[in-house]
């Protein structure tokens, strides 16, 4: 299997050496020349092997599709040390439970950083110290965090042999739980920079360093954004484990996801899953009022906004409007065509802030082929299904679980479940609960007092340069 660039990169490359190069030389995404294709009668064997062997071997099956220059006994020992049941809190890893009988939620919440980036970027961790190791290589990370991203980063990345970590995040922008969760860590291999912006910012300037090619060789910089194709590929699986479960828990002939949605790496693992042959009915994208997503699914025209028009909202991990993972999608939409998409996202958006494809006669199939839907939700839309979801069924939901939920009941078709993504924790957004309830979500034991904690954190301007010099004097 080898990957190319999305926009025309001549040269092809292999999963490894992908694996610690995050952007193409050319600034595009990489994709796999072809996805494997599953047919029912594979997808049959891989449903009873997840019931019978459990989500790592699962995980397993699925990766060694794209991973062919890691040998398999590693890749399978790699996949069984990632998903236990100490890391992630239960046998399945990625449960499904029933709200009602057309509405059910995922839980990839329970990692270590009670985020769903955990389900991912566990196994990138382990991914990188192996790679590391057997090239006897260093490599130095550097993101951008809207909110979940650095913490689950840090966490994998804490106390691994030959990796620093260089997270970038918006400055008082996150929820005190999520900057304390980063900010609290102490380890020497973790940094953490504030930056006075908006998450754009933090990743125009980790785009910009991956695009500044001496540089990035120099420093031996990597990424463990969703630009990472490893990062998303993982994230593959657990649509596959979702729509097993939800095929055994209804009788319904079709299953979608609802994918609350800001950089659109989730939703494009989905697109994947779905690529892949896992038979999706709908991919629901939901956004908050940061809808550049949502104005493209409705419209064909997708138009960035600034800094300035970013709104602050109280989902602040989708708190996005330049979606990164977006152009993976656009390329296999428009029959990877890696000259226009090269048009698209590095002429047409530079000079005019937008691209419009309302006219392209792909863009008018792309429910039919692809299966996409979209819809937004608001600050009251939130605290009204937290209210409602806590009334009907008992349970709390986090403000971002809580957008895919309203999304997905103005989207939902007859004779279909609709699979949420339960992205984050309630705990992490406290202020949004307690508003919304009147009480407080309740915290696991090992995060009590973290707001308290003693932080290492340095704060700048969004500015390239003073991030580059803060990298040359931390890399020994």
């Amino acid at each position: 299997m080898k990957y190319l660039s999305t926009r025309g990169f001549p040269q092809k490359k292999s999963f490894c050496d992908i694996l610690l190069e995050g952007l193409a030389p050319d600034g595009g995404l990489y994709l796999p020349e072809h996805y494997p294709h599953i047919d029912a009668e594979e997808l049959k064997k891989l449903e009873s092997l997840f019931f019978q062997e459990g989500y790592a071997s699962l995980a397993f099956h699925l990766l060694k599709l794209f991973i062919d220059d890691i040998p398999s006994e590693d890749l399978k020992e790699l996949c069984d040390k990632t998903y236990t049941k100490a890391v992630f809190g239960t046998e399945e890893i990625a449960p499904v439970r029933v709200l009602h009988e057309g509405l059910f939620i995922q839980a990839l919440s329970n990692g270590p950083t009670l985020a769903f980036k955990d389900m991912a970027m566990q196994l990138l961790g382990n991914l990188f110290e192996y790679e590391l190791n057997r090239k006897n290589q260093e490599l130095n990370i550097l993101g951008a965090t809207s909110g979940d991203t650095g913490s689950a980063a840090e966490y994998a990345m804490r106390g691994k042999k030959g990796i620093r970590v260089f997270m970038t995040s918006p400055k008082g922008r996150m929820s005190p739980f999520q900057q304390a969760q980063m900010f609290s860590l102490l380890d020497a291999n973790i940094f953490n920079i504030a930056i006075e912006g908006v998450f754009d910012d933090c990743q125009d300037i980790v785009k910009a360093v991956s695009n500044d090619l001496p540089f990035k060789k120099l420093l031996k910089i990597g990424t463990v954004n969703s630009i990472n194709w490893a990062r998303l590929l993982a994230q593959v699986v657990y649509y596959f484990a979702g729509y097993f479960q939800a095929k055994k828990l209804s009788p319904k002939t079709h299953i979608s996801f609802a994918v609350p949605s800001g950089n659109f790496g989730n939703v494009c693992a989905a697109h994947v899953a779905r690529m892949m042959g896992l038979p999706i009915h709908q991919l629901i994208v939901a956004t908050n009022e940061n809808n550049v997503l949502d104005e493209f699914f409705k419209t064909g025209i997708y138009r960035v906004r600034s800094s300035q028009d970013t709104h602050e909202t109280s989902s602040p991990s989708m708190d996005i409007s330049k979606a990164s993972n977006f152009e993976r999608f656009i390329f296999d939409l428009l029959d990877r065509d890696g000259a226009l998409t090269n048009k698209l996202f590095s002429t047409d958006i530079d000079a005019q802030g937008f691209f419009d494809l309302s006219a392209d006669p792909r863009f008018q199939a792309i429910r039919h082929k692809f299966g996409f839907t979209s819809g937004s939700s608001t600050h009251q839309n939130r605290l009204e299904t937290i209210k409602d979801v806590y009334t009907k069924y008992q349970e709390i939901v986090d403000p971002h679980t809580a957008d895919g939920l309203k999304v997905a009941k103005t989207c939902a078709v007859e004779d279909e479940v609709v699979v949420v993504l339960e992205t984050a924790l309630p705990i992490k957004f406290a202020a949004t609960i307690t508003e919304a309830l009147g009480i407080e979500p309740s915290r696991p034991k090992s995060f009590e007092g973290i707001e308290s904690l003693p932080k290492r954190v340095v704060e700048m301007p969004a500015d390239l340069q003073q991030v580059k010099d803060f990298l040359l004097e931390n890399v020994k």
